[in-house]
């Protein structure tokens, strides 16, 4: 029996190749378009693939950004490792992956991270905020340096 070819086929979603950029991979679907923000997209003159809720094995449903001729800072990193913790950075070149990486938290987070204590003294003189970060039972969580406020990954307030 022949396919229908106006089926779809959705275990293979077909995603366009970029010659020279970045893909980050392995989004969590939720998170997608938080990462997106940071990203900056709007902004961006070069071709761009945003996808979400593509099969995945390991989440489920995942979201894919692959951004033509931009490399991301790692400050941009930090930032998208404190939103969306362990997904896959890849550098393309020449249609090749020259570097693959799974971005984590970084060990310390200063200043780009909100301490939602009102007593913390970061929230009262100009000073940059500083955070450990710190796993258990595979919940993230930073901790405050100067208050000691534990913060889980989804009350982050970004500054």
């Amino acid at each position: 029996m022949k396919e229908n070819p106006t089926k779809q086929n959705f275990e293979t979603m077909p995603v366009a190749t970029i010659c020279n950029g970045t893909v980050i991979d392995h989004i969590p679907s939720s998170k997608l378009f938080k990462v997106a923000s940071l990203l900056h997209l709007e902004e961006a003159s070069q071709p761009i693939t945003i996808g979400n809720n593509f099969h995945s094995k390991l989440l489920g449903r995942k979201g894919i950004i692959k951004i033509s001729d931009q490399f991301v800072s790692d400050d941009i990193l930090n930032r998208i490792a404190l939103v969306a913790p362990n997904v896959h950075l890849n550098i393309i070149r020449n249609y090749k992956v020259v570097e693959k990486r799974c971005v984590q938290l970084p060990e310390e987070i200063v200043g780009i991270v909100r301490c939602t204590n009102p007593k913390c003294i970061t929230n009262h003189e100009p000073m940059a905020t500083r955070f450990r970060s710190s796993s258990h039972n595979e919940e993230s969580t930073i901790v405050c340096s100067y208050c000691g406020r534990k913060i889980k990954s989804e009350q982050i307030e970004l500054l």
